[in-house]
C-alpha cells in the first residue's frame, strides 16, 4: 500500500467507538434513534412514525440520506405493509426535498439488501437517496479512492430539516 492511499479520518474513530459503546445490541441506526440526543446532534432530518431519514455519515455526495424503518428489519420482505407504505411515501418525499432544498439535476435511490449486496449495516435495511449534480463526480475518487464533499454535514442537514417542514 502506497501513502497516497491513505486518508485520516481522526473524527470516525470517537464517532465509531462511541456508537459501538451505546449500542447494546441495537443497530446502529436503533442507538441513533433512541439516544435521546437532538435531531441537530444526530443528523437527523424528518422522523415518522414508523420510519425515519438521517443523513448518511460516511455520504457518496452531498446531502446523501438514509430512509429506514424505525424498527430493526433486515429484508424488504420483513417489512409489515404500513412500513412498507410508508417506506416509500418517504422515499419520495426525500427525493422532492433534496430536489427543492439542493437544486440537484439528478437523485440516485438503491437499497443493499445483506451482507453480499455490499450492505454496511445488512441488520437494518436502508434506502439510500442521493442528490448528484451534473460533473459532480471528479478525478478524487478514481485516482485516490477520495470523495470531496463542498459542505459540512450539519449545514446540509439544516438545509434538508428546512426543506422538509416545507414539503
Amino acid at each position: 500500500m502506497t501513502p497516497l492511499e491513505l486518508l485520516w479520518s481522526g473524527w470516525r474513530s470517537s464517532y465509531v467507538t462511541g456508537l459501538a459503546a451505546q449500542q447494546d445490541g441495537a443497530s446502529v441506526f436503533e442507538s441513533i434513534l433512541s439516544s435521546g440526543r437532538s435531531d441537530e446532534e444526530t443528523h437527523i432530518v424528518h422522523r415518522g412514525e414508523l420510519v425515519f431519514v438521517v443523513m448518511n455519515l460516511y455520504p457518496y455526495g452531498v446531502g446523501h440520506m438514509l430512509v429506514l424503518p424505525n424498527r430493526r428489519v433486515a429484508d424488504l420482505e420483513e417489512l409489515t405493509p404500513a412500513e412498507t407504505t410508508a417506506l416509500w411515501a418517504t422515499v419520495t418525499v426525500a427525493v422532492r426535498v433534496a430536489k427543492a432544498a439542493l437544486t440537484c439535476s439528478g437523485v440516485n435511490v438503491g437499497l443493499n439488501l445483506g451482507a453480499g449486496a455490499g450492505g454496511s449495516v445488512p441488520e437494518h435495511l436502508h434506502v439510500h437517496v442521493v442528490p448528484r449534480w451534473v460533473g459532480d463526480a471528479n478525478f478524487m475518487t478514481a485516482t485516490a479512492n477520495t470523495r470531496t464533499l463542498p459542505e459540512a454535514l450539519p449545514v446540509t442537514a439544516a438545509k434538508l430539516r428546512d426543506g422538509w417542514a416545507s414539503a
